[in-house]
């Protein structure tokens, strides 16, 4: 109740500010200061008073440490157990009499609260408390005791201890077990943060495999001796009070976890209790029984102090008054650091103090306990002041450890089986899930079920392959049991930086395979699992047991089997060169033979039995025929000057034609195609605006490769976003050429490559590390399975698994066969000339379809050329004839005319002419004389002036007779053209 009414008073105290180092105060002459300094003790006995008073009087002697003209007084009362007392008592005996610092010293029985009402009094008025025997880890709060440090460490500063024992007994895992108040957590923090602090280049680190925490004042321990027995270390770390130690004593032995193989290491509460069984070690802090020696350390480090801040600044006076809430000591704030600051040797050896004001340095005793508590100093944990820090020194042969035994115990349980992980990873490890109807695995499997942490199920696999026989083998030869499994998330694991405790340090938190070995939840990985400093910082790898490295793999390039294909053996300018040099000597030829005087142009003009002349087409037929090696049936030059051209084309054709079917060979069936990158090296990985994809597997060791060297940062960044989550989807996608490099373990890559001759890796290997079998940090297996693995390979057991598993034998050797036998061409290669083939009959059919559209056309046309040129022939017959007519009608009417003037009508000569020529019968009306009479009379006259002419007559058909022809009338008679007056217009 006092002690609750104390803290809520002085609570105040926390907010006090700290204040800057000693280098940035003003220079001062030493007039300014004091000249005599009272130091207050607050003190626990009248002996401790009375040294109090004679070291400070000792010390006005001593011109080291006292300036000329300054001068040291004890101010001093005794520690009362009521803390509200002592409160009162400082601030009238103490502050009033202005001390500048005060020295506390309090029975080990009477508790802390009085130390305590010290530092808050004295810390409110930033007046520096010197304590000598306070070691409460509550002391370390600067927020509440601002001013108060001591010349004793701390209870949890023997976690320090432990780490210095434990690294000189080469024990890597403990059992921590611990109360659950301020100090009992305290010293575990300590534990687990120097640990990793300062034990990071230590190969075997020291682990806490379980920790244990139990409330004070136990009744019974035995809950928690169920939990420490079925771990496997046999180190315990124990921070209790002498009363809780006394039961945790008592139920161990109950146990049998105190005798033979177990190793108890206690702090100096615990050594004391009256059941301590017998080869247990603890520490026992130097001058912890004593204040003499405390108190001249405590007084020289204070003189110290005010010596160097007289020289170096003002000091104001003390605060007088303790009802003064308003005084801010600011010289009391500046003394404190000042006194932070000392490394002084002194009786209790040598005196510094942390940032907190809590005594380094300090000394320790390393106690065996023997039959009868017997209490045997084995070692020291001292200063060295040749190397300027601690050192232990243990005598390994004179402890005794539990069980009366003299050789030093394992500190572990060795399991005899284990839980072992795998993961899938051909040809390491094939795994095969088992049917509904399957009870077992094949003889040459091992079970390995996966248990999913999300749904808690389990599925049953079968698993076979490098990793299983290796695993059989080394079972069998250092004789352990096992059980095992898949990796739960299916990877081997990456580390998380995560802050899990508000620190500004973050932590790595491992998943996959790894995460379960870290976290204690597997005891070994048989698995391809890459060494590399990454890992080898948390788990225990045993040495390789296959050497490998990192290479990438690609699909081999594809041959050039394009639809042009059969055109590659020459570049497109000499196949324009040779289109034009066909059409080129075409034309030569065709003028060399038209100018020629012996070329067929010219002579067949002058001989009509002669060939048809060339003529330029038959010229580029014969100049296509020749280079492409085709018959030429006619059209060939006749000239000399044009056949000494055509040998010469045909020599060019046949340089040509040897040139084209010895490099379409080589393309087509000779080409072996090669891998289109050179290795890590090449510039196309390394510069990112090349469009080529690269990948690994996100959170691997390879990945962890890439992010280490820093000459491949670009490539990986690059690379970051491809990765896939396992190596078989991207060996997937490299087959199906959706990536284009996989970076990865280089025997798995080249069993890969090895299984499918469509694969390569490309370049030399790099990164090469090894693949080794992962344990716990400091498991006992760890020097049986590196032997193991060593007699391995020195048997040969290891190439026989190579050869099984990883070269698989005949598959290499036909991926060499199919290497160096020369390929087969089939369409592929040569599609482009049928498809050739098939644009020549399509154009073929193309052409003979216009052809016949033309030539129906120009019938067509032929066709309304006749019908027109025979209407316009008819139509100018019957003009030419209308002329005629119209002629012999007008001749006709000039007869007529003269004849009227002679002869009248129906004389005498018109009845003589009837009768002479009945044909004219009787005379036609108007309407008939021109188109039918006329008619006639032409007809019948046309056959008499043929024979006139000296014609025969037109023959007549067989069987006919020419029948009787009258005499026609004279042309001109009178009788013919009588009435054709009304024709006259």
């Amino acid at each position: 109740m006092a002690a609750a009414f104390v803290y809520r008073w002085l609570l105040s105290a926390a907010a006090i500010v700290n204040v800057l180092p000693p280098n940035g105060a003003q220079r001062h002459t030493a007039s300014d200061n004091p000249s005599t300094y009272n130091i207050g003790g607050v003190l626990s006995n009248s002996e401790s008073e009375q040294h109090f008073a004679t070291i400070i009087a000792h010390l006005n002697f001593d011109q080291q440490y006292v300036p000329r003209k300054v001068t040291y007084y004890d101010k001093t009362i005794r520690m009362d157990k009521n803390p509200i007392k002592t409160v009162f008592n400082v601030c009238d005996k103490l502050i009033e009499k202005r001390v500048y610092a005060v020295v506390v010293s309090h029975e080990q029985t009477s508790g802390d609260l009085s130390p305590a009402a010290v530092s808050y009094t004295s810390g409110f008025y930033s007046i520096p408390v010197i304590g000598i025997s306070s070691r409460d880890a509550a002391f370390s709060d600067k927020n509440i005791h601002v001013s108060f440090l001591r010349t004793v460490p701390p209870y949890y500063h023997q976690a320090d201890v432990w780490l210095e024992m434990l690294s000189h007994f080469l024990y890597t895992k403990v059992i921590i077990i611990h109360s659950s108040d301020t100090d009992g957590r305290a010293i575990l923090g300590r534990f687990q943060t120097t640990s990793q602090t300062y034990y990071d280049d230590v190969d075997v680190r020291a682990t806490v495999e379980l920790i244990v925490e139990f409330e004070p004042k136990l009744e019974s321990f035995t809950e928690h001796l169920i939990d420490m027995k079925t771990a496997q270390s046999r180190v315990y770390l124990m921070y209790a009070s002498t009363e809780d130690a006394q039961v945790i004593f008592r139920d161990a032995g109950e146990y049998n976890m105190t005798g033979e193989g177990h190793v108890w290491i206690v702090t100096e509460q615990a050594l004391h209790a009256n059941n301590t069984p017998d080869g247990v070690l603890g520490l026992q802090l130097e001058h912890a029984h004593g204040d003499k020696g405390h108190i001249r350390d405590s007084v020289y480090v204070l003189a110290s102090a005010i010596k160097e801040m007289i020289s170096n600044e003002t000091i104001a006076e003390a605060p007088k008054d303790c009802g003064d809430s308003a005084v801010n000591w600011e010289s009391g704030k500046r003394l404190f650091q000042y006194l932070k600051s000392r490394n002084i040797t002194g009786e209790t050896g040598q005196v510094a103090f942390d940032d907190n004001g809590d005594r380094i340095y300090a000394g320790y005793d390393v106690i065996n306990i023997r039959e009868r508590q017997q209490q045997h100093v084995v070692g020291k944990f001292s200063y060295d002041t040749l190397k300027g820090k601690m050192r232990m020194r243990i005598n390994d042969s004179e402890i005794i450890w539990g069980g009366k035994q003299k050789r030093k115990p394992e500190g572990i349980m060795i399991p005899t089986h284990l839980k072992v992980l795998t993961i899938e990873e051909k040809p390491f490890v094939y795994v095969r899930r088992m049917g509904d109807d399957e009870f077992r695995c094949e003889p040459d499997e091992r079970p390995c079920p996966l248990f999913n942490a999300s749904d808690a199920s389990t599925n049953e696999f079968c698993c076979r392959g490098y990793c299983i026989d290796l695993l059989i083998e080394l079972s069998k030869r250092i004789n352990f049991t096992y059980d095992l499994a898949l990796s739960p998330d299916g990877q081997f694991g990456h580390y998380l930086l995560r802050n899990t405790t508000g620190a500004m340090t973050l932590r790595k938190e491992w998943t996959g395979l790894i995460g379960e070995l870290v976290n204690e939840r597997a005891d070994m990985i048989v698995a391809p699992l890459t060494i590399n400093p990454e890992r080898a910082e948390y788990i225990e790898f045993s040495k390789p047991f296959k050497y490998q490295g990192i290479t990438i793999l690609e699909k081999k390039p594809s041959r050039s089997s394009t639809l042009v294909s059969f055109l590659q053996p020459f570049s497109n300018t000499l196949w324009i060169l040779v289109m034009v040099s066909v059409h080129v000597v075409a034309l030569v030829l065709y003028l060399l033979d038209r100018f020629s005087p012996f070329g067929r142009f010219k002579l067949s003009h002058s001989d009509s039995n002669e060939e048809k002349a060339l003529n330029l087409s038959s010229a580029v037929w014969f100049a296509w025929g020749v280079l492409l090696n085709s018959g030429i049936g006619e059209g060939t030059p006749r000239s000399f000057s044009a056949r000494v051209l055509g040998m010469v084309w045909a020599g060019f054709a046949m340089i040509i034609v040897a040139s084209y079917t010895a490099n379409l060979a080589a393309f087509l069936v000779l080409e072996r195609p090669k891998t289109k990158l050179s290795g890590i090296n090449d510039a196309r990985l390394r510069n990112t605006m090349e469009n080529l994809t690269c990948a690994t597997v996100k959170g691997s060791s390879v990945d962890m490769y890439f992010r280490r060297q820093v000459e491949l940062s670009n490539m990986y960044r690059t690379m970051e976003s491809n990765n896939y989550l396992t190596a078989e989807q991207a060996i997937q996608d490299v087959k199906k050429g959706k990536l284009m490099a996989f970076i990865w373990d280089s025997s798995r890559l080249e069993y890969e490559a090895s299984k499918d001759c469509e694969l390569v890796t490309a370049g030399e290997l790099f990164g090469r590390s090894g693949y080794g079998i992962g344990l716990q940090k400091g498991s006992p297996w760890t020097d049986a399975v590196t032997l193991a693995i060593l007699e391995f390979h020195e048997s040969g057991f290891m190439e026989k698994l190579d050869k099984q598993w990883i070269f698989h034998g005949q598959v290499t050797q036909n991926c060499e066969l199919f290497e160096k036998t020369p390929n087969t061409l089939g369409l592929k290669n040569m599609a482009g000339v049928f498809i050739l083939v098939g644009v020549g009959i399509a154009g073929g059919v193309g052409l003979i379809i216009i052809e016949v559209i033309y030539k129906k056309h120009q019938v067509k046309k032929q066709k309304r050329l006749d019908i027109a040129r025979n209407a316009a022939d008819k139509w100018r017959g019957t003009i030419e004839k209308r002329k005629t007519i119209r002629a012999s009608l007008a001749m006709q009417r000039q007869y007529n005319v003269g004849l009227m003037a002679t002869h009248a009508p129906g004389t005498i000569s018109l009845a003589v002419d009837k009768r002479r020529y009945p044909r004219l019968g009787q005379r036609l009306g108007p309407e008939r004389a021109w188109p039918g009479d006329a008619a006639d009379v032409l007809r019948i006259r046309r056959p008499y002036e043929l024979g006139k002419s000296g014609l025969a007559p037109p023959p007549l058909g067989l069987g006919k007779t020419r029948p009787q022809q009258n005499q026609l009338p004279p042309r001109y008679s009178p009788g013919y053209t009588s009435d054709v007056s009304h024709l006259v217009v």
